[in-house]
């Protein structure tokens, strides 16, 4: 799709946005936009969450910093006519309940007369879903279909690799993300679409147990002793805090709960789970 000619892109609340011309200039959520510059479109710039500080979150970025790509500070409190300086063509941001977008109020945009689309990354999609909504969106923004056919291979070999060593393994895995030495986020596997994903690759996976929370479970590291995992997926984003207390001989493996949506961003990932699942 050529720069001269009409776009339009239904997002995953179901607004349906368009405008005269392919969008040139993209500034997006920082997942979203990593996601992109993986899939061949590069943001002018991103903006963080209610999460993130004034720098970027290195644990979040993917190739963003080494792509140069600028960094707002946290959507929220955006300074409006610095993003109006930016002449954005279009804002690209997240949604976990498929109505409002995540990081940006959507009334900025409104202001600036910039449409917001806003994918799914809520656990109402399958993981191969939302890394199909960010193939569209990136093909919609003028990227060939087959342009990120690499990655695809990429992630299709690391899920048979990861398939046949969690065949292998016997570790039980816990997802979390520290909260300090007093309190810890247990994931509930089937909350996250990454999670439910390793779990049918064969992932032994553990559930924290009857609580509230919906994505989460919060506990303290006693009831992480409990569950006596072999191996811990931890939160590695900058607002966590690193693992505390945990019984002897457990290993630690770096997740980002917000590990950018694409094919090359979750064959880097399930590597790297792949590596203690086979010691």
């Amino acid at each position: 799709m050529s720069g001269t000619e009409g776009w339009g892109f239904t997002d995953d609340r179901g607004t349906e946005l368009g405008a005269a011309r392919v969008p040139l200039r993209v500034v997006a959520y920082v997942r979203a936009g990593a996601a992109l510059l993986d899939l061949g479109v590069a943001p002018v710039a991103v903006y963080g969450s209610g999460h993130d500080g004034a720098a970027l979150d290195p644990a979040k970025a993917g190739g963003l910093g080494a792509a140069g790509v600028p960094y707002l500070g946290p959507g929220r409190a955006l300074d409006e006519e610095v993003l109006r300086a930016l002449r954005p063509d279009v804002i690209v941001d997240v949604t976990y309940d498929g109505k409002s977008p995540y990081a940006l109020d959507e009334a900025v945009a409104e202001r600036l007369g910039v449409p917001l689309a806003a994918l799914s990354v809520g656990n109402e999609l399958t993981l191969p879903a939302i890394l199909d909504r960010f193939s569209a969106l990136a093909t919609s923004l003028g990227t060939e279909p087959l342009e990120d056919a690499s990655g695809a291979e990429h992630l299709a070999s690391a899920e048979a690799a990861l398939r046949d060593l969690a065949a292998r393994s016997r570790l039980d895995v816990l997802a979390l993300s520290g909260a300090g030495p007093e309190q810890v986020h247990l994931a509930r596997p089937q909350a996250w679409p990454e999670l439910a994903h390793l779990a049918g690759l064969g992932v032994r996976l553990l559930d924290p147990g009857p609580g509230p929370g919906a994505n989460w479970l919060t506990g303290d590291w006693d009831r992480v002793a409990a569950l006596r995992p072999g191996l811990v997926l931890f939160d590695e984003r900058a607002n966590a805090t690193p693992p505390y207390e945990l019984p002897s001989g457990v290993r630690l493996t770096p997740w980002n709960p917000e590990t950018p949506p694409s094919p090359t961003a979750y064959a880097r990932f399930f590597r790297v789970l792949g590596e203690p699942l086979a010691a």
